[in-house]
């Protein structure tokens, strides 16, 4: 029920957002790729906590960060929480996402 909550939540409040391009590349990186975060492995705690990963993910997902739900979503993936908000967690927007967490250090 929670998670339906999340959902709900999410969706509204990537409502506001302009719509990316549905026309996307595929995520690229898998975690045997990179020996940083992934969009598909990492979970958005622990890319929030990270202010680095946190700026990218407000760059090209705004209003994710601060949405009021979103504790409930920090033990899932940015792939995971696209099933809720699709039209707003694009491929487009994660394949971006993926393109600058790549280009951050490995943390340790």
């Amino acid at each position: 029920m929670k998670l339906v909550g999340m959902a709900l939540g999410l969706a509204v409040a990537f409502a506001p957002m302009a719509a990316e391009a549905q026309a996307a590349a595929p995520v690229a990186a898998t975690p045997s790729a990179t020996a940083g975060y992934t969009v598909t492995e990492t979970n958005i705690g622990t890319l929030l906590d990270d202010p680095a990963a946190k700026a990218i993910i407000d760059k090209y997902l705004p209003g994710l960060s601060t949405n009021p739900q979103i504790d409930m979503a920090r033990s899932m993936s940015l792939k995971t929480v696209q099933q809720y908000a699709p039209d707003k967690i694009t491929d487009e927007a994660l394949s971006k996402v993926q393109t600058d967490l790549s280009k951050l250090p490995a943390k340790k």
